[in-house]
């Protein structure tokens, strides 16, 4: 009997202490959860992350589930956002040509009409600058059930928007006005070509290949300045 009271004793005393040192040993932190993201934050994300996969490997380099791997979620995610790649892919495009067509139709602010070309040109240089995947994205052809978000559908855009200016000139100086949605497109078509080369090479800076594109346009080639130089404010 005693043998037995001690041995029980002695259990109790072992569990007591066991339960004291674990009260004392600190607490073990619990990683925090993911953070939760509403359909509105979720969606972002995808663009964002589309966005950047869709200028690295083009449209048919892409794939949903490489997009939804870098933003940690099932494909199904997408799937429910977009309806699929080419979803993605064309609220991608549509928001890169609103950006576009705001960052030139904002520059155009009047003053004269070479001034204005130069506002242009600018205007797509700045955009090529600060939103390079955008425009990468842009110059690449679009799948073929995509009926906007060409290259040519882009330049048209653009042209569009500078038609009135050049038919006002056009008129101011006796030429048919009727003409100025062809020379809008050649010469908006002139400074996309050379904002995608610039794209790459970089050089020379951004003011200079303007004064230089304005410098053909303006001029001509029989005209042309040696040194061109902006009329305008930007110079940089």
């Amino acid at each position: 009997m005693n043998g037995s009271n001690g041995d029980t004793t002695d259990g109790r005393t072992r569990r007591a202490e066991t339960a004291r040192t674990r009260s004392a040993a600190p607490a073990r932190t619990t990683k925090p959860g993911r953070v939760r993201m509403t359909g509105k934050q979720r969606r972002e994300q995808l663009l964002d992350i589309g966005r950047t996969v869709f200028a690295e490997r083009g449209y048919d380099g892409t794939s949903v589930e490489e997009i939804a791997e870098r933003a940690g979620v099932s494909k199904p995610v997408v799937y429910e956002h977009f309806g699929g790649k080419e979803g993605l892919y064309a609220v991608v495009v549509d928001r890169e040509m609103q950006l576009l067509l705001d960052m030139v139709t904002g520059a155009l602010t009047g003053g004269h009409s070479r001034e204005l070309l130069e506002q242009a040109a600018f205007a797509l240089m700045d955009y090529i600058d600060t939103s390079t995947d955008g425009f990468k994205i842009l110059v690449r052809d679009s799948p073929v059930a995509q009926s906007t978000g060409s290259f040519a559908s882009l330049i048209s855009d653009i042209a569009v928007q500078v038609e009135d200016i050049l038919g006002l000139e056009f008129k101011s100086r006796g030429f048919d006005a009727r003409l100025a949605p062809m020379y809008s497109q050649m010469l908006v078509g002139m400074v996309a070509l050379t904002g995608q080369w610039w794209l790459e090479v970089r050089r020379p800076g951004k003011a200079e290949v303007a004064a230089h594109l304005v410098n053909l346009a303006w001029h001509g080639l029989e005209g042309m300045e040696r040194h061109p130089k902006l009329v305008g404010d930007r110079q940089l």
